[in-house]
C-alpha cells in the first residue's frame, strides 16, 4: 500500500450539513438558459452570483427573456433534485446596459436604492424653510465668522466647513462645523428609521444612493456657500505649533463665505497675489494640518495607499472615455487632518460622557500572518518591512525606498492596506479594545459626514445631550439597540464597498469595450502557482494574467513560495517587477464579461502574445448561445 507523507498544514477539517435552521435565500439577478426542447415551459436560470446554484423555473415568456437581466426567486430545494425550484419575479432589462447593470449591481449587494415612500418624506421640513427663533434655541451664531467649504468638484452634498482665525491673546481659533443632520432627523420617525437602515450613502461611477433625502443632502443640510445652514461646531483654541489648549462643542448657526474645489483652495494658498480673508483661514489651516500629520505620523499613523480611479464621461452618451488616478493635493490632506482631529475630539468626549453606550470606531491590528506576502516581497528587494507595531511598520515603509525603482515604495504601500483588517463601529459598553491601528489613536468615531452616514447621526447626537443642547431617548442609552445598529452599519458599508468596487469593474469594461485592445506597463503585485497578479498604474487597473489555458499545452511552471516566485520555461517573475502586458474585453460570457490580460514582455516563446493582435477575435469562441440577445 502507498502510503505519502501528509504534513499538519494539509490536513483541514472537515464537517457535513446535518440540518439548515433558517435558508437565506433573496431574490437573485441573473440570466435565463433557455431550454433546447421546443415549445418547452421548464428552463434553467443561472444566477449573476457564481456560488448559487442554477434554478429551474417555469415560464412562458422565454423567447422575450432571453439576453435579458431578470430576478428569480426560490421556492424550495427537493432533496432528490440537483436543482432548486424557483419562479420568475421580473424583467431587469438587456444585458449590459449601463442602468441594467447598475441595478443588478445593487440588488446583488443588498443596497436599498428604492425612491424614498410618502411616509419618510412627510417627515421633511415645509418649503420655502428658514431658521427661526426656536431653532436658534442652545446655538451659538457663527454667522460672522470667515467659514469656507472644500471638496471634490462637483461636490452637492457638503458635510463640513472650516475657519481659522488669530485671537487677541495671539493664539489661533479653528473651527470644524458639520452639517446639523440630527436638528431635522428626528429618532425613531419613518426618516430616521430609513436612514439607519440605509446606514451611508452609496456612490457609484454616476449615481449617488443617498441615505437622506435629496432636499436634505444637497440642499438643507449642505453647507453651501452664501447661504445660512445649522451646524454641529468643534472649536479649538490652539498655539501656533497645533497644540489644543481649549476644545468647545456647539450647535452653531453659519454661513459659509466660500465652496472651493480641493484646486480652487490650493491655488488660493500657493497665490502670491491673494491676500483676503479666506485665503488667510487656508494658509492658517494649511500649516497648522501640516504639523498635526507630522505629529501623528510620529506617533506611528499609517500612510497607506490604493489606486482610485476616475472615468472621464462623454458628455452625450455618459460612457467612459478616458480613465487616470485620482490626484492628490495638499489641501486634501489639509482637511482630512481637521476631520481626524474633530473625530478623536468628540470621540473622547462622548466616551466621558457615556462609557457604557458610546458609538466608536476601532481598527483592530492585524495578525502578524497578515503581513507575510508584504515581508517576503520586500525581502526579495533587500528591503526590511518591520511588522511589530504600527509606529515600526509606518517607519519602515519610509525606509523602503529605491533610487532606480521609484514606484517601489507606492507598491509596498498598495501592497500593505491589503494586510490590513477592516475598521468596524461598536458600542463601548460591548468591548474593551477601542485602539484605531491605522490612525494610531487610543480612541475614534465618525462625526464628520452625517448626511452620508447614519453613525455620524447617531454620534451627534450623544454629543448634543452631553453638551445639554438636546434630550436623549430610550434606545441612546441602551447598548445592546446600540450593537444592534453597529451590526448593520458594518454591513452596510461593507456592501457600499463591494457595490463601489463592481460599479468602478463595470465602468472599466465599458471603457475597454470602446477602446479596443491595449498594451501598457505593469506591475507584478503577486505572484500565484499559475498566474501572476498586476497593477497597471496608468489605469489603476488590477489584473492577472494566466499561464495555464485550456486547449493548450501548458508550460512548466516553478513556484516558490518562499521568495516568492514563478518560473515560468526559463524566464523567473518576483513580485514588482516590471513587465507589459495586452488588455482587451472577453466578452465570450454575456452574464460574466471581464478584462482579460496577457503578457507581451518579456516574451516567452508559447506564452507572450505578438504585439500586433489586429486579428485577434476579442470575444473568444464562438459558442451558439451567443445568438441570446439576437
Amino acid at each position: 500500500m502507498l502510503k505519502t507523507a501528509v504534513s499538519e498544514k494539509m490536513l483541514k477539517p472537515t464537517g457535513r450539513v446535518v440540518g439548515i435552521i433558517k435558508r437565506n435565500w433573496r431574490p437573485y439577478c441573473g440570466m435565463l438558459s433557455k431550454s433546447d426542447i421546443k415549445e418547452s415551459r421548464r428552463h434553467l436560470f443561472t444566477p449573476a452570483d457564481k456560488r448559487i446554484p442554477r434554478i429551474r423555473i417555469e415560464t412562458r415568456q422565454a423567447s422575450t427573456l432571453e439576453g435579458r437581466r431578470i430576478i428569480v426567486a426560490i421556492d424550495g430545494w427537493p432533496r432528490n433534485s440537483r436543482y432548486p425550484n424557483g419562479h420568475f419575479v421580473r424583467n431587469l432589462g438587456d444585458v449590459g446596459e449601463k442602468e441594467t447593470e447598475t441595478e443588478v449591481l445593487l440588488l446583488e449587494h443588498d443596497v436599498p436604492h428604492q425612491p424614498f415612500s410618502q411616509a419618510v418624506l412627510s417627515f421633511l421640513p415645509k418649503m420655502p424653510w428658514s431658521i427661526t427663533e426656536k431653532d436658534m434655541k442652545n446655538r451659538e451664531d457663527l454667522r460672522h465668522l470667515c467659514i469656507c467649504s472644500v471638496d471634490p468638484p462637483g461636490c452637492t452634498d457638503i458635510d463640513d466647513a472650516l475657519h481659522c482665525r488669530e485671537l487677541e491673546n495671539g493664539n489661533l481659533e479653528v473651527g470644524v462645523h458639520i452639517a446639523d443632520v440630527s436638528h431635522f432627523i428626528r429618532p425613531g420617525n419613518a426618516l430616521d428609521q430609513e436612514s439607519a437602515r440605509r446606514g451611508t450613502t452609496v456612490y457609484l461611477c454616476e449615481k449617488r444612493i443617498d441615505m437622506v433625502p435629496e432636499l436634505l443632502s444637497s440642499n438643507l443640510c449642505s453647507l453651501k456657500c452664501d447661504v445660512d445652514r445649522l451646524a454641529f461646531s468643534c472649536i479649538w483654541e490652539m498655539n501656533h505649533n497645533a497644540e489644543i489648549l481649549k476644545t468647545k462643542f456647539t450647535k452653531s448657526v453659519i454661513n459659509s463665505k466660500a465652496s472651493l474645489t480641493y484646486a480652487e483652495a490650493q491655488l488660493r494658498i500657493d497665490s502670491a497675489n491673494m491676500n483676503d480673508d479666506i485665503t488667510t483661514s487656508l494658509r492658517g489651516l494649511n500649516k497648522l494640518a501640516k504639523i498635526l500629520k507630522k505629529r501623528r505620523i510620529e506617533k506611528g499613523a499609517l500612510t497607506l495607499s490604493s489606486p482610485e480611479v476616475r472615468f472621464h464621461m462623454d458628455s452625450e452618451t455618459h460612457d467612459p472615455i478616458d480613465l487616470q488616478t485620482k490626484e492628490l493635493r495638499e489641501t486634501n490632506s489639509m482637511v482630512e487632518e481637521f476631520m481626524l482631529l474633530a473625530n478623536i475630539s468628540v470621540a473622547k468626549k462622548i466616551h466621558e460622557e457615556f462609557s457604557e453606550h458610546a458609538l466608536l470606531r476601532k481598527h483592530p491590528a492585524p495578525p502578524p500572518s497578515n503581513y507575510e506576502i508584504l515581508v517576503k516581497a520586500a525581502r526579495s528587494r533587500n528591503l526590511e518591512i518591520k511588522t511589530d507595531t504600527a509606529k515600526s511598520l509606518a517607519e519602515s515603509l519610509d525606509r523602503a525606498e529605491s533610487p532606480t525603482f521609484p514606484y517601489l515604495n507606492t507598491l509596498l504601500r498598495i501592497l500593505a492596506t491589503r494586510c490590513m483588517m477592516q475598521a468596524v463601529y461598536f458600542c463601548s459598553g460591548m468591548d474593551n479594545d477601542f485602539h484605531h491601528y491605522g490612525l494610531a489613536s487610543p480612541i475614534y468615531t465618525h462625526f464628520t459626514s452625517p448626511i452620508r452616514r447614519y453613525a455620524d447621526v447617531i454620534v451627534h447626537r450623544l454629543l448634543a445631550v452631553a453638551i445639554g443642547a438636546d434630550c436623549t431617548y430610550p434606545e441612546l442609552t441602551d447598548k445592546h439597540k446600540l450593537a444592534d445598529i453597529c451590526k448593520n452599519l458594518n454591513f452596510r458599508h461593507k456592501m457600499a464597498q463591494y457595490a463601489q468596487r463592481a460599479s468602478v469593474a463595470f465602468h472599466t469594461q465599458l471603457f475597454f469595450k470602446s477602446k479596443g485592445i491595449v498594451s501598457e506597463e505593469a506591475y507584478i503585485l503577486f505572484v500565484r502557482k499559475n498566474a501572476i497578479v498586476v497593477l497597471i498604474p496608468k489605469y489603476g487597473l488590477e489584473g492577472t494574467v494566466f499561464f495555464e489555458e485550456k486547449d493548450k499545452p501548458n508550460p512548466q511552471l516553478i513556484y516558490d513560495d518562499e521568495i516568492p516566485s514563478l518560473k515560468i520555461e526559463d524566464t523567473v517573475f518576483h513580485v514588482f517587477d516590471k513587465v507589459k502586458v495586452k488588455i482587451m474585453l472577453d466578452s465570450s460570457n454575456l452574464q460574466h464579461q471581464k478584462i482579460r490580460m496577457s503578457l507581451v514582455e518579456p516574451q516567452i516563446p508559447g506564452i507572450s502574445i505578438p504585439t500586433d493582435t489586429s486579428n485577434m477575435d476579442l470575444n473568444g469562441p464562438k459558442k451558439k448561445k451567443m445568438k441570446l440577445g439576437k
